[in-house]
Order: structure tokens, then C-alpha cells, then sequence
């Protein structure tokens, strides 16, 4: 994949905002029971009805109504959005937390589906399929030596639970093609990444997103660290776009006393719905820690507001993206859907954490987050640019800013070694890394084969033999990135990286918390 250097960046928060757009909805229930009360209202369906049957040339009616569905929503808020059927079907998947297929992590590599690692107790790891194996043929599909979609690689390999399919597989370690029979069954998509000990009494949680099955990973997550003896907790929502808003309620609930204010919510006709705490919580006197940075959005920051605003724990970090819109989802009949705001939210000290717009789906509101680069604000804690005016107290008497994300306690600055390239963080925790550190595996994977954790990460860190080449790889990719002043923190993304591909998630995290800069400064304060 080629991608010039200049355009890296667009690439970059392109990505992450469009993530935020649709991972940042919260949950209300769909609605199919809108009824057209004015003749106005039918003019669309009569126009595209009158230029399919009469227009001089053939067009496409679906593309037409796409466009002017979009066009509708544009005029609207950044986060009403039109979802069509293709990324619908992979949203609602991931939402809800598991889907019935083989289980491979995969990637396509020289046009060919490689395997970059079976999921731990999958039906492909217990069939035998191993890191490294390419799919040459799904049954009698051909699945190399094509440019294949993603999206048809991925209906291929799922189907029914229970039902077989018969992979033929070459195998490079070994140099040969076998024939595995692989029986689908239900493959969970985690939303908790990592539940371990940061110290022998600080237990750590990572949530990725808020989906249907979070709150319980969550709570198995809580209970295995609480064994270990951990008594206080950090929850990291950095990068978290958001989800499911009862998922993030729940959790939120756990903290909080018996009818403390967790969130509301005030539609058009200035209805109220007011959420507090039950009696149930588990965890309400252990210390708690809150991480967040730019990219923690809505379902995040009613955690991470609701913890603030009851002077539950500490918020560390930066400013959140500041999303408090509330979306309900319409499906359509095609499999495509909208999501449309409905209501705002409020913190529980009545603050909006949403952040200005104009009408529409305004550019500058997009490029909001990077412009947080160019004003310092990643780097320098005065930068914050919190509205003096929209000052409320928690019930402590701390002050709290509403107008655009939860500003944390603590501010910890965007992590760097030295220099000035604020994408290199973002660039290790890219596709990018992952693709790399799996080709330099696929050249001589046996290299790693009997070593334990610790000496693979001994050996990698042994010389700058993988930074050598991994910078090679980025220019080789039309990525021009200085990585040199942030040897350092490249060096321990490459171990982390290679740590997860050879043994699991956890040890990426082991890695990666080591020296992360806002784990380092709440250990003194935790």
C-alpha cells in the first residue's frame, strides 16, 4: 500500500474521525415507524420515481437517493450520518461483539490472504491453522492472485455455525499445501483489550469501544484483577470512539453510590431522562483512574464525566473530543442505515461537553483535533482552550469546563521522546506496524521459535536491526516521518508489536505500559 508522505496526516485523522462518527452512538432504539404527514414530504419519492421511468438515460436511482440522503444529513449536525449496507453489516458486527466464521486474523499480502495470527481458541486454531499459512482456496474459491475486497474475503470464511468449509493452506515454514477442514462457530470480537496488574495493588482495563458485551468483559475483567489483589484501578479510554451508552452507564454505575447522577439527556421538547446509580455497585471506595486523550468520545466521556462530576477518581490525560450528541438509528430494508440526533447529554454537573459546529457537516469541525496539534494544546496544559464561561462545581467544589470534552485533572502531553512529529504516535499504533512486523516474521519465523517472552524481546532489542528497517519500510511506503529523535518509543512499539503476533495481547501491553507516559506519572498518584 502506497501513501504519500504528505498526505499521511489527512489519512491519519480521516480515520480517526470517521471512526469517532460512527463508533460515537449511543444507544437508544431504532425507530421504523415514521409517517410522511405532509403532501411536501412525498416530493423526493415522486421525483426519483419520475426520473426512473422517464429520464432519457439509464441511471442509477439507489446512487441518486445515497447522494441526496447524504446531501439531507450534510445540512444537519457532523454526527447524522447515512451508513450504506457494506460498512452497516461490519458495524453491527462489531457492535455486537461476536460473528460465526473461522477465526484468523488476516491480512492481503503480494495478493494473497495471509494469516497473521488464528484467534486464541478459535475453530481455525483448533483445526490447526498456524501464523504465516496462506488461503490458497475457500472449498473451491480461488482466494490468491486476485484483488479481492476485504468484504468478500470475509463472506467467504463466515457461513452458519457449525457448517464446514475445507481451506487448502501453503504453508512456508514447512513448504508445503495441506487440505483442513474447519467447522465455524461464534468468534467474540473483544471491546476489552487487556485486564492485568500494574503493580501488585493496581489493577489496569482497556476498552477499545462500548458494544453489546463490554460491560460483562468488563466485570470479568474487574473480578480476575480484584483476586490478584488489585485495589486500585486505572480504565483506559484513549482512542475509544465510544458505543453503546447503557454499556457505558453500567460500568459508570459499579463506581457510584445508590442514586448518584451518572448522565442526562434533553431532546427538542426539552425532556429530561435523568440515569442514577443502584446499590449494586462493586467497586465504590478502590481508587479509580480515568485515562483519555483526543480521541475519547461520547459513551467514553459519560464515563470519564461521571466519575469527574462525583469526585469519584481522577480524569488524566487530555481533553477529550467532546461529543455529546445522542443518535437513534433507522434501518432501511437494503441493510443500510441512518443515524440521527435526537437529544443532547449533559454530565451529571449539567455541563454539554459537546463541542461547537456550525449546521452541517462542517470541515472545521472535523479538523478540530488537529488543529489541537498546531495550537499546542497536545503539548502544553495552558493551551486548553476550555471556555472561561461554562465553569461548574463538582460536589467538592472542583471546577469543571462544559463547551467541548472533559479536560482531565491531570494533563500528561502527547508522548515523545524529543523532536516534533506529533503523527509518529499514531503511526505505531497504525495497520503499519502490524503489516511490517508480520513480513519481518514471515521471512524466517522459526528465528523466534523456541525463544520465551524474554528473549524475544531481548533479541529484538538487541541492535536497531527492525528500526533500520521498519523506517526503510515507511519510505518504502511513501511515509516520510523522521523516526530517529523518537528511537526510543519506536523501539518499544516494534517489541510490543512482535509480542503480540508471537504470544498475546497482553504481553503488547506488558510492553507498551512499561514506559507510557500517563501510567508512569499515576503510579506516584494512584
Amino acid at each position: 500500500m502506497k501513501i504519500n508522505s504528505k498526505y499521511f496526516p489527512i489519512y491519519i485523522f480521516a480515520a480517526i474521525a470517521f471512526g469517532i462518527l460512527i463508533g460515537g452512538w449511543l444507544n437508544f432504539p431504532s425507530q421504523n415507524h415514521f409517517f410522511v404527514k405532509s403532501v411536501s414530504k412525498n416530493k423526493l419519492n415522486k421525483l426519483l420515481d419520475f426520473i426512473d421511468n422517464e429520464y432519457v438515460d439509464s441511471v442509477n436511482t439507489d446512487t441518486i437517493m445515497k447522494h441526496a440522503i447524504d446531501n439531507i444529513l450534510g445540512q444537519l449536525d457532523p454526527h447524522s450520518i447515512y451508513i450504506p449496507p457494506s460498512e452497516q453489516v461490519e458495524v453491527a458486527e462489531s457492535m455486537k461483539g461476536d460473528f460465526v466464521g473461522i477465526g484468523v486474523n488476516f491480512y492481503m499480502y503480494n495478493d494473497s490472504v495471509a494469516i497473521v495470527k488464528p484467534i486464541e481458541n478459535s475453530p481455525s486454531e483448533k483445526a490447526g491453522i498456524k501464523a504465516g499459512d496462506r488461503i490458497l482456496y475457500a472449498d473451491k474459491t480461488k482466494m490468491f492472485g486476485r484483488k479481492l475486497p476485504n468484504d468478500s474475503l470475509f463472506a467467504k470464511l463466515k457461513g452458519k455455525e457449525g457448517s464446514e468449509i475445507v481451506l487448502t493452506i501453503y504453508r512456508k515454514s514447512e513448504n508445503r499445501k495441506l487440505k483442513i477442514k474447519v467447522k465455524r462457530g461464534v468468534i467474540p470480537i473483544k471491546s476489552v483489550d487487556a485486564a492485568l496488574l500494574l503493580d501488585a495493588a493496581t489493577g489496569y482495563l482497556k476498552i477499545n469501544r462500548f458494544a453489546e458485551t463490554t460491560y460483562d468483559e468488563f466485570m470479568t475483567g474487574l473480578d480476575d484483577l480484584r483476586k490478584q489483589g488489585a485495589k486500585s484501578l486505572v480504565i483506559d479510554l484513549r482512542d475509544n470512539g465510544g458505543g453503546y451508552m447503557d454499556e457505558a452507564i453500567s460500568i459508570a454505575d459499579e463506581f457510584l453510590k445508590d442514586k448518584e447522577l451518572i448522565v442526562f439527556t434533553k431532546n427538542k421538547k426539552g425532556t429530561i431522562e435523568k440515569t442514577f446509580a443502584t446499590k449494586t455497585g462493586s467497586f465504590e471506595t478502590g481508587k479509580v483512574v480515568v485515562l483519555i486523550n483526543e480521541n475519547s468520545a461520547s459513551a467514553s466521556e459519560i464515563l470519564a464525566g461521571a466519575i469527574q462530576d462525583n469526585d469519584r477518581g481522577t480524569i488524566v490525560g487530555r481533553r477529550s473530543f467532546g461529543k455529546g450528541l445522542v443518535q437513534r438509528e433507522i434501518d432501511f430494508s437494503d441493510g443500510s442505515a441512518v443515524r440521527l440526533t435526537i437529544a443532547r447529554y449533559y454530565t451529571p454537573t449539567g455541563r454539554s461537553i459537546q463541542k461547537p459546529y456550525s449546521n452541517g457537516h462542517d470541515k472545521d469541525y472535523s479538523k478540530e483535533s488537529e488543529s489541537r496539534f498546531k495550537n499546542g494544546e497536545l503539548y502544553y496544559k495552558d493551551s486548553i482552550k476550555a471556555p472561561k464561561t461554562l465553569k461548574y462545581k463538582t460536589p467538592k467544589g472542583r471546577i469543571v469546563y462544559g463547551g467541548g470534552g472533559i479536560v482531565p485533572d491531570i494533563f500528561v502531553p502527547l508522548e515523545l521522546d524529543h523532536g516534533d512529529d506529533p503523527h509518529t504516535t499514531y503511526l505505531l499504533q497504525s495497520g503499519f506496524m502490524g503489516h511490517f512486523v508480520f513480513e519481518q516474521l514471515d521471512r524466517d519465523r522459526n528465528a523466534f521459535k523456541d525463544l520465551s517472552f524474554e528473549e524475544s524481546v531481548a533479541k529484538i532489542n538487541a541492535t536497531d536491526l527492525y528500526f533500520k528497517a521498519f523506517r526503510k519500510y515507511l519510505l518504502k511506503n511513501e511515509i516520510d516521518i523522521k523516526l530517529d529523535k523518537n528511537k526510543s518509543l519506536v523501539k518499544r512499539y516494534l517489541s510490543a508489536e512482535f509480542a503480540r503476533q508471537l504470544f498475546n495481547e497482553d504481553k503488547y501491553y506488558e510492553i507498551v505500559l512499561k514506559d507510557d507516559a500517563m501510567i508512569k506519572r499515576i503510579l506516584k498518584k494512584v
